[in-house]
C-alpha cells in the first residue's frame, strides 16, 4: 500500500501553491520530523485542514516532490496518468502530423501536470526519463497508461535520480519492439541518428530544435563555423545543410568523433571535408588564436558545469570569459549562438554575462534573436523561471 502523508504548507506558500506553482519546496511544508517515503501520496493542507493539493514525494534538488492535483477526490491511478499523457499528446498533435519531423517531447514534466516525469518520441518509440525515486514508484500505471493512450512502437527509459543526479546505467529497454540502433529521426528535414539504449544521451538535444534551423536557414550560407562543446555534432550537421564553407566541431570526449561523423554521414555530407577536433574547447580558443584562426560563426553550448584535470567550469561563474575567448577567434559582423541550459539563473542575468564579455573586450555587438524553449517543451503557465533554456543570437558590431 502507498504511504498516504498529510502536511500543513507554511502560510507563505499557500498562494503560490494555489496559484499552480508545481514544486512542493521544503521550506514551504509547516509540518516537521515526519517520515516520508519515495512516492508517498502527499496531501497538502493549511494549519485549519483545509485542502490545497495533492501531490507525490519524490526528493530531488530543489524541493521535496511535486503537486499532482488540486482537486481533493482525484485518485491518482492509471486513469489520472492517461488523462495527463493524452492531454499533453493532443496538444502536440501538429508535431505528430509533420512530414518532417519525427522527433519531439510529447510530456514535460511540470509543464504538463507531473513534475519529474519526461516522454520524448523518436520516430515512434517513446523514451520515459524519471527524475527522482518517488516518481518512478508510479512506473507501472505510467506504463499501462502511455500504452493504453499512445500507439507506442517500442519504449525505453532513463533513471536520472541517482544521489548525485547522474543517470543510472542500465538496459534502458521496457516493453514492445527493440529499435535497431542508430535509429534515423528527422528534424526540419534534417537527419539525425539517435541511439536510446546507450547511457545517458540519444545523440540530440531536443531543445535546441529551433535553434538549429535558425542556423540552417539564416546563418550559414558560405560562412565558417566553429561548433563547440559539439557532442554529437548536431549544430555542425545544421550548418553544413545551410551551406556553411566548412565546419569545425570541438569536444573533448573521445565518442563525439565516431558520433559527429555518423550525423554527417545520414545525411549524405563528406565529413571529410569537415574538420573535427577532439580536445578541451578552452585548448582550442588558444590553438586558434595561435594560428590566427578566425570564424564567421561560433556556436557556444556549454555544459553547466564541467570539470576536466586542469580545469573546472561553471556556466554561472565562468560564461563571460568563455565569451571572451570565443570574440577573439570570431570575425569582425560575425555571429555568436550563446546558449545555456543552466536553470540557476534568468534570461536577464544571461544577457548581464554577454554584457560583461563585450565591455571587457571593447567591443560592441547587436541581438539579433533570443530563443528559449520550443513549444513541445510546455513550461507551468505564470511560472517562467522554469524555462531554464536561454539562447541569445549575437552579431558582432
Amino acid at each position: 500500500m502507498r504511504q498516504i502523508v498529510e502536511l500543513h504548507v507554511d502560510a507563505k506558500a499557500i498562494k503560490d501553491l494555489t496559484n499552480g506553482y508545481p514544486l512542493i519546496l521544503k521550506d514551504a511544508i509547516a509540518t516537521t520530523e515526519v517520515s516520508i517515503e519515495e512516492g508517498s501520496i502527499l496531501h497538502l493542507v493549511d494549519k485549519n485542514g483545509g485542502y490545497i493539493a495533492t501531490g507525490y514525494y519524490g526528493a530531488q534538488n530543489k524541493g521535496i516532490g511535486w503537486v499532482l492535483t488540486r482537486k481533493e477526490k482525484e485518485k491518482i491511478d492509471v486513469k489520472f496518468f492517461a488523462k495527463k499523457i493524452r492531454e499533453a499528446a493532443e496538444k502536440r498533435a501538429n508535431f505528430f502530423a509533420s512530414e518532417d519531423t519525427t522527433a519531439f517531447r510529447v510530456f514535460n514534466g511540470e509543464g504538463d501536470g507531473i513534475g519529474g516525469l519526461t516522454i520524448d518520441f523518436f520516430n515512434g518509440f517513446y523514451m520515459v526519463s524519471w527524475y527522482s525515486e518517488g516518481i518512478y514508484s508510479f512506473r507501472d500505471e505510467v506504463y499501462e497508461a502511455l500504452n493504453e493512450t499512445l500507439n507506442t512502437r517500442g519504449v525505453y527509459e532513463k533513471l536520472r535520480f541517482n544521489t548525485n543526479g547522474q543517470y543510472i546505467e542500465q538496459d534502458d529497454f521496457v516493453s514492445g519492439e527493440k529499435g535497431e540502433f542508430p535509429l534515423i529521426v528527422q528534424e526540419n528535414g534534417m537527419n539525425y541518428a539517435v541511439d536510446l539504449n546507450d547511457g545517458a544521451m540519444t545523440g540530440i538535444f531536443l531543445d535546441q530544435r529551433n535553434v538549429r534551423k535558425t542556423l540552417r536557414d539564416n546563418y550559414s550560407m558560405d560562412k565558417t563555423v566553429l561548433n563547440t562543446f559539439s557532442y554529437t555534432g548536431a549544430f555542425s550537421v545544421a550548418a553544413a545543410m545551410g551551406g556553411a564553407a566548412g565546419t569545425t566541431s570541438v569536444d573533448l570526449a573521445k565518442r563525439s568523433l565516431a558520433k559527429t561523423i555518423e550525423q554527417f554521414a545520414v545525411n549524405g555530407i563528406d565529413y571529410e571535408s569537415q574538420d573535427i577536433k577532439v580536445m578541451n574547447v578552452f585548448d582550442y580558443f588558444n590553438y586558434a588564436a595561435r594560428k590566427g584562426l578566425k570564424f564567421d560563426v561560433v556556436v557556444l553550448d556549454p555544459p553547466s558545469f564541467a570539470r576536466t584535470k586542469k580545469m573546472t567550469f561553471s556556466t554561472a561563474k565562468d560564461y563571460p570569459k568563455l565569451l571572451m575567448d570565443a570574440l577573439a577567434i570570431t570575425n569582425d559582423k560575425g555571429i555568436i549562438v550563446a546558449s545555456t541550459n543552466n536553470a540557476s539563473f534568468n534570461l536577464k542575468k544571461f544577457n548581464g554575462f554577454i554584457e560583461k564579455a563585450f565591455a571587457e573586450s571593447n567591443k560592441k555587438y547587436k541581438i539579433l534573436e533570443q530563443h528559449q524553449l520550443p513549444e513541445d517543451f510546455t513550461i507551468p503557465h505564470n511560472f517562467p523561471e522554469f524555462n531554464y533554456l536561454k539562447v541569445v543570437i549575437i552579431q558582432v558590431l
